[in-house]
């Protein structure tokens, strides 16, 4: 009789670790089926104008890469949910991927809102995520399964602060967005002034989805700035950039690399001609020397981009979706399906030229984009010029 309670005990516990092995296995994606990848972008709401973008970049490198062989020999699968630009069901839709879709790893979220919405459970499932916003909270303090590609808001700040020193305009007004990228812009404005040399005379805030700004732009207005910096992403910049010229507002405009797509021309109108702006490379690349590491990747991608989608050029905010993929699949190539090695190979990625720079990870830096990944471009007659002064 023991030894048949002995068996049958032996039998559950061999039936409990098949069970565990399986669905440890069937979590790390099947050794035999694709590699499931998942991404949360802001396809539909105000975030759009980023977020559609970065599924375009993705659909693309699926087509490709799957068009080579896949990665190891196993083919890409891309699990694509819309946020509609609300960081809740952001979340929502990241525990679907984690849980039922059992992907690998997850691209996005487009805004920095979402993404510091996700970070808790990407860290409790360890699995790692790759964000496609700017704001250096996402990945400082460093947390271990949290990436991002976009050079960080802190840069940016640094690159307009020392273009206005050089142009003596040391006095500023800023007007940020409340939102996630707004929010983290102004801490960063605000932390780097008095270093810079850069005295802060005005601040004031709009929401995202506000859509008028008068009021805020007379208050800067009736002040002793020199120059205007605004922090956000569209369609706010555009609506203050108009509401400035509304006003009669003649002081220098100055904004983020959140405004680096053509929506921004759009809906500015002839407002935006004059508007200074730090931006990756990718939104001039027919001006980036031969010789820069990241020329090849820069001209690759905006010609695959247009014959895919009618001529159409990339945005800064496809190139981040871009390097998310790129620098995932090289992560993949050497971890394998394995979601904790894909970890460990990311933090170890170096001198890796992507559109947004060279990318050198470490264990303390999971963004590994420094200074001269920026370029500082001015809008002239509706075009985006690249500024040499």
């Amino acid at each position: 009789m023991k030894r048949a309670r002995a068996w049958q005990a032996l039998a559950w516990l061999t039936l409990a670790t098949l069970v565990f092995t399986a669905a440890c296995s069937t979590a790390q994606s099947s050794s035999n089926g694709p590699l499931k990848i998942g991404a949360v972008l802001a396809i539909s709401g105000f975030n759009s104008p980023l977020g559609a973008p970065e599924r375009d970049t993705l659909k693309l490198l699926e087509e490709q890469i799957n068009a080579k062989g896949g990665i190891n020999g196993r083919k890409v699968e891309m699990v694509i949910y819309d946020t509609e630009s609300d960081e809740t069901k952001a979340l929502t839709l990241a525990k679907k991927l984690i849980q039922e879709d059992k992907v690998l790893a997850i691209i996005g979220p487009t805004s920095t809102g979402e993404s510091l919405a996700l970070v808790d459970t990407v860290e409790k499932e360890k699995v790692p995520m790759i964000s496609c916003a700017a704001s250096i909270k996402i990945v400082q303090p460093v947390k271990p399964y949290v990436f991002k590609t976009p050079q960080s808001d802190s840069l940016a700040v640094d690159e307009i602060y020392a273009y206005l020193k050089k142009k003596n305009l040391t006095k500023v007004a800023i007007l940020t967005s409340t939102g996630g990228f707004g929010a983290t812009g102004k801490d960063a404005l605000q932390a780097a002034a008095s270093g810079a040399g850069i005295q802060i005379v005005a601040a004031e805030s709009f929401g995202d989805t506000d859509t008028d700004m008068t009021t805020q732009v007379a208050k800067i207005k009736g002040s002793a700035a020199q120059a205007l910096i605004v922090w956000g992403t569209n369609p706010g910049p555009a609506i203050v950039t108009k509401n400035a010229k509304q006003v009669g507002l003649t002081i220098p405009i100055f904004q983020s690399h959140g405004i680096a797509n053509q929506q921004f021309l759009d809906l500015a109108g002839d407002a935006a001609n004059g508007v200074i702006f730090p931006a990756g490379k990718l939104i001039a690349p027919d001006i980036v020397p031969n010789n820069d590491p990241q020329k090849p990747v820069l001209d690759s991608f905006a010609k695959d981009f247009k014959a895919k989608y009618n001529g159409t050029a990339p945005s800064t905010f496809a190139g981040h979706a871009y390097d998310a993929m790129m620098l995932l699949k090289q992560a993949i190539e050497k971890g394998g399906a394995d979601r904790s090695k894909i970890r460990d190979e990311l933090e170890k990625i170096k001198s890796f030229p992507g559109t947004g720079g060279v990318f050198n990870m470490s264990p303390t830096d999971h963004n590994g984009l420094g200074p001269g990944s920026f370029l500082m471009v001015k809008v002239v007659n509706g075009k985006w010029t690249v500024l040499n002064d």
